[in-house]
């Protein structure tokens, strides 16, 4: 029982899930003839799916699970700012650079996940 499928779906499911929004947004953009928008955030969808494909922790089994999410939630981070460029820019949409501090806590499992890998999670012979 070594396949751990669960983890896997976990892993690409969650963070594929946290990418379906810029798919949305860019389609909406396409549709309203926003082209160079759309077709950015399109890219950046197949951009993030690939990096959620290729920094998979069971590919680098021995690698930390923090230094696997970096590139994650930079192509997350790039999607924000892609967004907010999208629609005008910060004052655009009514924020100020401050309002991005609400982002913080997403960062919190660099911290809680530390050295673990996946290797970790094997069981023992």
């Amino acid at each position: 029982m070594t396949d751990r499928k669960g983890e896997k779906l976990g892993w690409t499911g969650g963070w594929l899930g946290g990418f379906v929004w810029v798919f949305i947004l860019a389609l909406v953009f396409l549709f309203q003839g926003r082209l160079a928008q759309g077709l950015a955030g399109l890219a950046l969808t197949a951009g993030a799916a690939g990096v959620i494909v290729h920094c998979a922790p069971w590919r680098f089994p021995r690698t930390p699970y923090w230094r696997l999410m970096l590139a994650p939630y930079a192509a997350f981070f790039i999607s924000i700012a892609w967004a907010v460029w999208a629609y005008g820019g910060l004052a655009a949409v009514g924020l100020e650079w401050w309002n991005l501090l609400w982002l913080l806590p997403m960062l919190i499992p660099l911290g809680t996940l530390n050295k673990r890998t996946w290797a970790d999670g094997e069981p023992s012979a």
